[in-house]
């Protein structure tokens, strides 16, 4: 009798550890576009995916973006923010380098001065860049991207990427 409560103790014991963290939503990762060499990492938050998008909102594949045209970095199924007051609180910065380290573009927080968001309209970030002046035709830039949650302040995806100006 002795060895059947051994037996039964252990997988109780493996049961009680998954359901305590699967109760704690905890996400974490990394992936790399290949074709675009965007890549990104995520801890807490759950994410589907992380896009460059080009003029036409499409996905791209490749880094080469014209001059005078507008491109995207998207964070597609962002979920599991804290809620405060029943909203969501997403902080996103935006950065733009030349080859020198450069900011050409630097917003430290869009979402500055926000006054939260249902969490199902928080699910889709969208960064937007505008390529012109003083980009120049012909260089490379490096794009920066980084979400936090203002409220679980633990969450956070950075994503980066070169883009080649043509």
């Amino acid at each position: 009798m002795k060895n059947l409560k051994t037996t039964l103790a252990i997988p109780f014991t493996v049961l009680l550890s998954c359901l305590i963290f699967a109760g704690c939503n905890y996400s974490k990762g990394a992936k790399k576009d290949l074709l675009t060499g965007l890549s990104f990492s995520y801890n807490g938050f759950i994410v589907r995916d992380v896009l460059l998008i080009d003029p036409a909102n499409k996905r791209m594949t490749d880094n080469k973006v014209q001059i005078n045209s507008r491109i995207a970095i998207v964070a597609l199924g962002l979920n599991n923010y804290g809620l405060k007051d029943g909203k969501v609180f997403p902080g996103m910065m935006l950065l733009v380098t030349d080859k020198k380290g450069t900011p050409i573009l630097n917003a430290a927080d869009l979402f500055a001065g926000d006054q939260g968001h249902p969490p199902a309209e928080a699910t889709e970030l969208r960064g937007d860049i505008t390529i012109a002046k003083p980009m120049i035709a012909g260089q490379t830039y490096h794009v920066k991207v980084r979400i936090w949650d203002k409220v679980k302040t633990d969450n956070e995806l950075n994503a980066e990427t070169d883009i080649v100006v043509q």
